[in-house]
């Protein structure tokens, strides 16, 4: 990877990926950052060794990435400021939500990688969904998947649409566990044991049913029928999960997730 890259943005995002990148051996002189925030660009200094900008220059010009790391609200002002310097990189995306339609209508370019990534990307452990407009080389997908893979696993995939299903299922999906770690830790406490060695225990239980799955050519089902003995302390649990609908509930939010998804494009996307 011996081109330029410029990002714009330098949130977590950013950082995630940038930090897979210098730990790959690429160089933070071959890194632009535009980034408004003093703090953040105070950090990508102290982190990285990154002089960041505080907005769109000349600078642009030798980029031959652009990774899009922006708030959906902001994207279109950010681009406009953007293509004024650069028409020809190669753009890869991972703001939530914007249609790729709308990239390269704001951009003037049709070489654009639409992602979706999620939050453990932060220690290398995040999966990352990628789809390519058709102008868009191999060569050119196999630079964004090396660039990505710095953050973790990467799917790639054939329709567009997929990506809001995407942010429902792993984008946001981090939540989730974090949601349910919530719960298992405050029952855990109203059980007897202190918050610490609920969460505690909550955490692990997590990692290591990830681990286990990960590991296993069995399916999720068979998976839970292995710990689950008719009549015992599970069962008891996924019953009562199953009286109460839980099942379908999480799936009505899953749902939920998707659709918002499609509105923030929609909101934010318009030309």
């Amino acid at each position: 990877m011996g081109k330029r890259i410029a990002f714009i943005g330098g949130g977590n995002m950013a950082s995630a990926i940038i930090g897979g990148l210098i730990r790959q051996g690429f160089a933070a002189s071959q890194i632009d950052v535009v980034e408004p925030w003093d703090e953040a660009r105070a950090r990508l200094q102290a982190d990285f060794g990154i002089t960041a900008q505080a907005e769109a220059g000349a600078f642009l010009a030798t980029a031959d990435l652009i990774v899009w790391a922006v708030k959906p609200q902001t994207f279109k002002d950010a681009a406009a400021a953007v293509a004024a310097h650069n028409t020809g990189a190669l753009h890869l995306s991972v703001a939530a939500g914007i249609p790729s339609d709308s990239i390269a209508a704001w951009l003037g370019s049709q070489r654009i990688i639409r992602t979706m990534p999620n939050t453990p990307a932060l220690i290398g452990k995040g999966i990352t969904a990628l789809y390519a407009r058709p102008a868009v080389t191999q060569a050119d997908k196999d630079w964004a998947n090396e660039v990505i893979a710095t953050t973790g696993a990467t799917v790639w995939l054939t329709a567009e649409a997929q990506l809001d299903a995407v942010t429902a299922i792993s984008g946001s999906g981090p939540a989730y566990m974090f949601y349910f770690m919530e719960a298992m830790t405050e029952a855990g406490a109203q059980m007897g044991l202190d918050r610490d060695q609920a969460y505690k225990l909550a955490v692990a239980t997590f990692i290591g049913a990830g681990e286990l799955a990960h590991a296993s050519t069995d399916s999720p089902e068979t998976l839970r029928a292995k710990v689950t003995s008719k009549g015992g302390t599970t069962y008891a649990a996924i019953t009562s999960m199953d009286e109460s609908g839980m099942k379908a509930l999480f799936a009505k939010a899953l749902f939920a997730a998707q659709t918002r998804a499609g509105e923030l494009g929609r909101e934010f996307g318009g030309a």
